[in-house]
């Protein structure tokens, strides 16, 4: 059937790499007219490559090769792709049927609305469920202070951008930190400050120092499951975040983009400790649902509302409805809830495997960072071994890492420091993947050692 000549073609453009995951794939009329059939056939392709989780659709934009996809069945002999590069959630474990499901009923509920601008704050009804769902997170507020926005780093770029009311200029952030924000910052021209993440998180007489004496507007923070290194601040160290920016009249961007996954009910938001608008509470839906929703939050104080939808409006007019009801409708069944309980013991599993397999094998050639749930977590390289250098020896060896050098202000920069995720690996493969990274450690080590051994004869 020319369907599945269809699914087959683009099976190979995938498996090829034309495909990457991520890309969008060709449109409907454009298959159309490359296999001259009709728009059904076309349809009916991509759903059987959706029933696969091969691809996902979004709304409005088209359909895309789930990121991290890769091919289930191997060649005879071919090595397993250990996969702790790609950052978007576990594509086995995301609710695409569910979803879909609220997705029809969100377009029978709001099919009027959808021929027409929404409000720019946020679609009403689903505030008030996401004031609803962050009483769970410790986060108490009204669905008048709540604004939906086209995911978090949205929310994230344009409070960059906005004049605070302590009329004050400058940007502290955490070293190293989420890669977009840094990115914002270079945008606008904002002087930044950093603050290293260490073992132990960060340095608080430091940060004091910090905000004394260097004009701080902002000071943004990922409280829990930090980016890249896992790292989550204890509950006296927020309190005495918050303490500090009351005294020096500094506020938090509080950035709890993966709150949902950590299962100690007695951990709080910094948001708790000063719900008043000192701290702005941002979170996304992306690492733990679809990434392609787009789909966020942030909770801010009245004295920011009118810049904050100035700017929204100047960025997108508003965040569109269909995958606002849809979020809406998910929340309001009870799904979440039942998706993030296993979410919490997927990640928690793998991140425990993770840590062993660290103990086990990196104890004697690397220092590491992360924590038993969560996603992420950072390898720091001995010197001289640089990260770009072992991430393109683990090619080699199919095992995928990301460096974490666009991670760091140029104050603070490193490039012996690789960043896992554990978010595409199968559990099975964790072990072996940390056994090959410590083997890949020693080797350019010992390489370092010959050479050095044969200048020295050459002398």
């Amino acid at each position: 059937m020319l369907y599945e000549e269809i699914v087959d073609q683009i099976m190979k453009r995938i498996e090829e790499g034309s495909l990457k995951p991520g890309n969008k794939l060709p449109s409907i009329r454009v298959l159309t007219q490359e296999f001259a059939c009709s728009k059904n056939t076309v349809m009916k392709a991509y759903g059987e490559l959706e029933k696969r989780h091969i691809i996902y659709s979004v709304p409005q934009s088209g359909f895309y090769v789930v990121e991290g996809y890769r091919r289930r069945e191997k060649m005879e002999g071919e090595p397993d792709t250990i996969d702790f590069l790609s950052a978007g959630p576990d594509r086995q474990a995301m609710p695409y049927r569910d979803f879909q499901h609220c997705i029809n009923q969100a377009i029978e509920r709001y099919k009027e609305e959808m021929f027409t601008y929404s409000d720019i704050q946020g679609l009403g009804s689903l505030r008030v469920q996401l004031a609803r769902h962050l009483q769970n997170l410790q986060v108490f507020t009204i669905p008048e202070r709540i604004y939906v926005v086209s995911g978090s780093q949205q929310a994230l770029h344009l409070l960059v951008s906005l004049p605070f009311p302590n009329g004050k200029r400058n940007i502290c952030l955490e070293q190293p930190t989420h890669a977009g924000f840094i990115e914002s910052i270079r945008q606008h021209g904002s002087e930044a400050y950093g603050i290293e993440v260490g073992s132990e998180g960060i340095d608080l007489t430091q940060l004091e120092e910090l905000f004394k004496h260097n004009d701080i507007k902002l000071f943004y923070t990922v409280s829990r499951f930090h980016n890249p290194t896992g790292h989550s601040h204890t509950n006296e160290t927020k309190q005495k975040i918050v303490e500090l920016a009351q005294q020096y009249d500094v506020y938090i961007i509080e950035d709890d983009y993966m709150g949902d996954l950590d299962a100690n009910l007695k951990a709080d938001p910094m948001f708790a400790y000063d719900p008043s608008g000192r701290v702005i509470y941002v979170k996304s839906f992306s690492k733990v649902m679809l990434p392609g929703l787009r789909l966020g939050l942030a909770v801010l104080p009245d004295v920011l509302r009118e810049e904050f939808l100035r700017a929204k409006f100047a960025a997108d007019v508003h965040t569109p409805m269909l995958t606002q009801g849809a979020l809406e409708m998910y929340l309001q069944s009870g799904m979440f809830n039942a998706h993030i309980e296993r979410m919490r013991k997927l990640y928690s599993r793998k991140a425990t495997l993770l840590q062993q397999a660290f103990q086990k094998w990196l104890m004697t050639v690397a220092t590491y960072s992360g924590s038993l749930s969560g996603f992420y977590s950072t390898i720091r390289l001995p010197i001289p071994i640089k990260a770009k250098q072992l991430q393109e020896h683990l090619k080699h060896q199919h095992v995928l890492v990301d460096h974490a050098e666009r991670m760091y202000l140029p104050d603070f920069a490193k490039d012996n420091v690789i960043r896992l995720s554990i978010s595409q690996v199968d559990e099975d493969l964790i072990e072996r993947g940390v056994q090959i990274i410590a083997r890949g450690i020693a080797e350019l080590l010992s390489r370092r050692t010959e050479v050095r051994f044969v200048s020295k004869d050459l002398e």
